[in-house]
């Protein structure tokens, strides 16, 4: 089924932002530490920095998306992530660039991601038919998986070869083609609700997801998965280097698998939707947390290279199923008035499980060790699995009319 041309737009945008915000996370801790001698702290606090914008402006955007002009929105917000990389270009070439403006301006570039996060699953049900809907979010997800899978490596090679201005150089020129893009695509008309209070406005989405038996199942699956995910993530590196033995070269390849896997997910996802049930695609991507979970686990006991690469493929395939089925679920039975801030709240929530993911492995290893840690994180997959199959969702046969949960 061939996509208007307005979505075709918004894609093609979503792709060069997404390819934009990877060079510059995989370009700044780079710059901090070879340019600036920044200290794992500082490029631990640089990492907040940039992740920071999702959970105090997730919830604001939504508001004002649901209110205003989304394109106008994602417009100015990458806008505002175009100047930040300019900006490091010419303090690079300046030699004026220090930790704290580094920092402060990946805050200002992440508000892009989080302007695409709120408005564009907002977005793509007024450009699209409804029974479309899983498709166009499986094309937007592509285009993030090819972008996570190429960006960083892309960042790196730039920072090598060119130097690290000329990286954000590269950034700042993709996400201005991504604002024109932006700035050009027609968004159709949708009445405004009266505007009031900020408070009132996120009690409402607030009390809409919380009532809903769909939604409220799947945003407490997605903070679960996150929390193990970041377990993960906070302790795989030494664990791996110290338990199973491995140099750089075989971490850099099982973290890759992780970004192959996505790509090959948001490719299948057209062709799963068609052959199974749009319940049981929603669990394929919490069984296969679960089942990468354990396979991580086995490796204290068995050490091996392809236990480990294949749990990160499948922490990197079956998630993206997750993410096209479960913004499709969001979209079909959400007020489009509220849309915005239906997403926003889900972003928050998952977002924030991140940062606290990553405590949780850090405290858990520095009291017990990285196999704990494991341990810990397969706990996480398994309540995120098991609140998705004792819930509706996993019994629905399609993406359903406009369903409200009691």
């Amino acid at each position: 089924m061939p996509f208007p041309a307005a979505f075709q737009q918004l894609a093609w945008s979503n792709l060069l932002a997404q390819s934009a915000e990877q060079i510059g996370l995989a370009a700044t801790p780079l710059v901090a530490v070879f340019a600036l001698g920044a200290s794992a702290a500082d490029t631990g606090l640089l990492q907040s920095a940039q992740t920071l914008p999702f959970l105090l402006l997730s919830i604001p955007l939504g508001v004002i998306a649901d209110h205003r002009s989304r394109r106008t929105l994602m417009t100015c917000a990458e806008c505002a992530r175009a100047l930040a990389m300019l900006s490091v270009l010419l303090l690079v070439h300046a030699h004026a660039l220090t930790l704290p403006l580094l920092a402060l301006l990946g805050f200002l570039g992440a508000t892009g991601t989080v302007a695409y996060n709120v408005a564009a699953p907002a977005l793509v049900p007024a450009l699209v038919e409804r029974a479309a809907l899983a498709a166009a979010n499986g094309r937007i997800e592509l285009a993030r998986s090819v972008a996570c899978s190429a960006g960083p490596a892309l960042g790196g090679l730039l920072v090598g070869w060119t130097g690290a201005g000329w990286a954000y150089g590269c950034a700042a020129g993709l996400s201005a083609c991504a604002a024109l893009l932006l700035a050009r695509l027609r968004e159709p008309p949708r009445q405004h609700a009266a505007k009031r209070h900020f408070l009132a406005e996120l009690r409402e989405g607030a009390s809409f997801v919380a009532h809903d038996a769909l939604l409220r199942p799947m945003l407490a699956t997605a903070v679960f998965f996150n929390l193990g995910f970041f377990i993960v993530q906070a302790v795989y590196v030494p664990y791996a280097a110290q338990h199973l033995r491995f140099d750089a070269s075989a971490i850099g390849m099982t973290l890759a698998a992780y970004g192959i896997g996505m790509v090959c997910g948001a490719l299948a996802a057209s062709a799963v939707a068609r052959r199974i049930t749009f319940g049981r695609m929603l669990m394929v991507g919490p069984l296969c947390g679960l089942a990468a979970s354990l396979m991580l686990v086995a490796t204290l006991a068995a050490p091996s290279f392809w236990l480990a690469a294949a749990s990160f493929f499948l922490l990197g395939a079956g998630p993206i199923l997750w993410t096209v089925g479960s913004t499709t679920l969001r979209q079909a039975i959400t007020p489009a008035s509220m849309l915005s801030r239906v997403s926003a709240l889900n972003s928050t929530a998952t977002y924030g499980a991140r940062p606290l993911g990553a405590l949780l492995g850090a405290a858990i290893s520095a009291r017990l060790g990285t196999g704990p840690c494991l341990a810990a994180a397969a706990v996480c997959f398994v309540v995120q699995a098991g609140i998705i199959a004792a819930s509706r969702v996993a019994r629905l046969d399609d993406v359903p009319e406009g369903a409200r949960g009691a």
